[in-house]
Parts: structure tokens; sequence; C-alpha cells
């Protein structure tokens, strides 16, 4: 095979398997062009050895030989006439589109709250009365509120949170703001600025 000088990639078919190389790809092409199939399957052969020698640290991957021979049909355009020793892929094993993943699809009422805050919210309404219900629904209130923060930047007032916490729940988590009180979100802030253990170099 003549290998012309002057030749560019920019002048030649792209490869199907770049990693290879041009060399293995011209090999494979010069295979097709033999006349005689148990020459052109001996050729193909030869190629699959060296192909395997250009990664050898894959040897003891399972399956490894069968990847060697769906890619050489793959660079061959799937029109090398041999005897493979193993059924190679097919062209529209290529093309079938991998089937679509299933998942639950939730509708979120307020997007900067998120799923877990209306999830608790189901929780907290189903719980009876008592300390252990006030402590959820104070868990819930400081999270919406740092989760407002967090997307906005903006501090959101307490009355703003039980409000929104009282449509989310169907009216039925009703807290008043002098009832409960909220964290303030600045103190958040300033904390994961200035987390605790980090040290402060400025010298007093």
């Amino acid at each position: 095979m003549e290998v012309n000088e002057l030749e560019y990639n920019t002048q030649i078919p792209p490869m199907p398997l770049p990693e290879y190389g041009r060399n293995i790809q011209r090999m494979v092409d010069y295979a097709m062009t033999l006349e005689d199939k148990e020459e052109r399957t001996r050729c193909a052969q030869a190629i699959i050895q060296i192909m395997g020698n250009l990664f050898p640290h894959l040897r003891d991957v399972s399956d490894f030989k069968h990847k060697l021979w769906d890619h050489l049909a793959i660079m061959s355009d799937f029109k090398l006439d041999i005897d493979y020793p193993c059924e190679p892929v097919r062209r529209d094993n290529l093309l079938t589109k991998p089937e679509r993943v299933p998942y639950e699809s939730r509708h979120i009422k307020v997007r900067h709250y998120g799923f877990l805050a209306e999830a608790l919210i189901d929780e907290a309404v189903k719980m009876e009365d008592g300390e252990e219900k006030t402590a959820l629904v104070r868990m819930i209130a400081n999270h919406m509120k740092k989760s407002y923060y967090s997307m906005n930047h903006e501090i959101m007032e307490d009355k703003k949170v039980f409000d929104d916490l009282r449509e989310l729940s169907g009216g039925r988590i009703d807290i008043k703001e002098e009832d409960m009180h909220l964290m303030d979100v600045r103190d958040v802030a300033q904390l994961s600025k200035n987390p605790v253990g980090k040290k402060n170099n400025r010298r007093k």
C-alpha cells in the first residue's frame, strides 16, 4: 500500500473508530480488497492481533476479543466477508436507541422549595398535634426559608414562610408569626463562609 506523503486527514474519509489510528484502518481497507475469502480471513486475524497489541491492559477484560471483532466489522462498514469466530455486532444494533429509563415525574408547586419540603409537609399533616409535630413544622419552615435564600439570595420574612406553608398544606398547617420564631438565614450564610474549625489567620 502506497501512502501519499502529502495526504492530509481533511482529504481522506473519516475513520469509524479513530482510536485505532489510520494505519489499522488502511489494513482493514486492504483486507476488503482481497478476493479470496480464506486469505481475507487470515488477514483479518492478523489485524485483530495487532489491534489487541494496542491495548494490552484490556486483555483480561471479559469478551475483549469479541469486542475487537465487533470493531473490525464496524471499521469495514460491515462489508468484510470473512469467517468470523464469533457473531459480530450488527449495524441495526448500533442504530437502535436504548430504551428510555422510566422515572417518576413529580409536579413541584413551588420550585424553590423543592420536592422535599412538600413531602415533609404531607408527613406533618398526618401527625397528631404535639411537640413532635411542632418540631417537624419548625424544621420544614426553616428549610423553606433557607431554600428561598439559596435560590434568590434574599431574606424571606417569616410571615411569608408561614403563608406559603399554609397554602402548601391546604390550610391544615396554620402557624402565626408570633407563635414560632425561625432562624436568621444570614447566620447560616455567614457560617458557610466561616465554617466551624476554620482557623482565623487574622492577628489580633
